[in-house]
């Protein structure tokens, strides 16, 4: 019996943290989205960013992705990234030192829109 919980437990612990990380990718894939759609003279896409991300964690899975921060940064010029950290939840609280941590990254080169006689810089 002590086996089959085990099993039971460990399948419930990686169900949680498959699903906290869903939470974590469609947050950042949102909050990328918002950053990507500010335009280049925009000071402002990265709290826009970070906040669109806090809110679809909140939205989604508050509960899932425990202590969650978003992050924005600039690769490139023209290409932003958001990320999105936390922690999934945890089946055995006995072992607070057995973090499952989990990462999400989504962005992509900034959208710019140019006129078609070639014309216009986005920056």
């Amino acid at each position: 019996m002590p086996v089959i919980l085990a099993a039971v437990l460990l399948i419930v612990q990686v169900a949680l943290w498959f699903h906290g990380r869903q939470v974590a990718e469609a947050a950042a894939r949102e909050g990328a989205r918002v950053a990507r759609a500010s335009p280049f003279d925009s000071g402002a896409w990265q709290d826009a960013a970070t906040g669109k991300a806090t809110d679809i964690v909140r939205t989604i899975g508050p509960r899932l992705l425990r202590e969650a921060t978003a992050t924005t940064s600039e690769r490139e010029p023209d290409e932003r990234f958001v990320t999105v950290t936390g922690n999934a939840v945890q089946v055995i609280p006995l072992l607070p030192e057995l973090a499952f941590t989990i990462t999400a990254t989504a962005g992509g080169p900034v959208e710019c829109f140019r006129p078609d006689n070639g014309g216009g810089d986005c920056r």
